[in-house]
């Protein structure tokens, strides 16, 4: 499964019951396709950059959940219908690396990156040195 994050905005207009209904039904429909909800956060009625439908605010909700890949598009159908959403987004988050199995096998650690961290265990000497006196930077850049 894939974790997603799913970014609702709702008509400020809408009555509580019927926002809390869409997000209901949302998170209701995540659970039957064989997802899991991690977290729903209401963001609270926030202004828009731009009107959408003649509204100036909207209200905004974070719905964090895993999910098949395949259950994306039904989820994305039935939020475009639902006139009390004026936008959705739902976007892929990655979760944190998982150590690899042959360092766990070879009893090394790893540290859930496979991008160096910057700091060479052995400093190696390439023989190019850039003399200092011979740069090209103002003189006023030096000092």
């Amino acid at each position: 499964m894939r974790r997603y994050e799913l970014m609702l905005v709702l008509r400020p207009d809408a009555p509580d019951e019927r926002a809390s209904a869409v997000i209901d039904r949302t998170t209701r429909y995540v659970v039957a396709e064989g997802g899991q909800i991690i977290k729903v956060a209401p963001w609270g009625r926030r202004r828009l950059a731009y009107p959408i439908e003649r509204y100036r605010e909207g209200s905004y909700h974070i719905i964090a959940f895993e999910s098949p890949a395949e259950a994306i598009a039904e989820l994305e159908r039935s939020l475009q219908i639902t006139e009390d959403v004026l936008r959705y987004l739902v976007v892929r988050t990655f979760r944190p690396a998982r150590p690899r199995r042959d360092a766990a096998s070879s009893g090394e650690t790893y540290e859930g990156s496979d991008v160096p961290s910057g700091e060479d265990d052995e400093e190696q000497d390439t023989g190019e040195r850039i003399d200092e006196s011979e740069s090209e930077a103002a003189p006023a850049a030096i000092d």
